[in-house]
């Protein structure tokens, strides 16, 4: 069974940073695809950064140089990283293990994230 479990979402002031976890059971994070998605209330769910089963991460340029994308094989845990964090980068953060062809994704269940002004 595969899961996924998020945290350290908070709430923090603008210009203040949060590292989130996803800790993975069921899979090892180094042989999957594994990404972050965000969703604020009334709109669809954004794509935020993926790390490739070989180590390299993309993270959009809106993103970039705020947001990084990092893991842990030994934990199996996947990390966001949020520096410099602004009110618009308050939402819902999903974790997200997929990838492969004829297999299911999975999500975590998300975690709160709210920036204050």
């Amino acid at each position: 069974q595969v899961q996924l479990v998020e945290s350290g979402g908070g709430l923090v002031q603008a210009g203040g940073s949060l590292r989130l976890s996803c800790a993975v059971s069921g899979r090892t994070v180094s042989t999957w695809q594994m990404s972050w998605y965000r969703q604020a209330p009334g709109k669809e769910r954004e794509f935020v950064a993926i790390i490739w089963t070989a180590g390299t991460t993309y993270v959009p340029d809106s993103l970039k140089g705020r947001f990084s994308i990092s893991r842990d094989n030994a934990k199996n845990t996947v990390y966001l990283q949020m520096i410099s964090l602004k009110p618009e980068d308050t939402a819902v953060y999903y974790c997200k293990s997929g990838g492969r062809l004829a297999e299911p994704d999975y999500w975590g269940q998300g975690t709160q994230v709210t920036v204050s002004s």
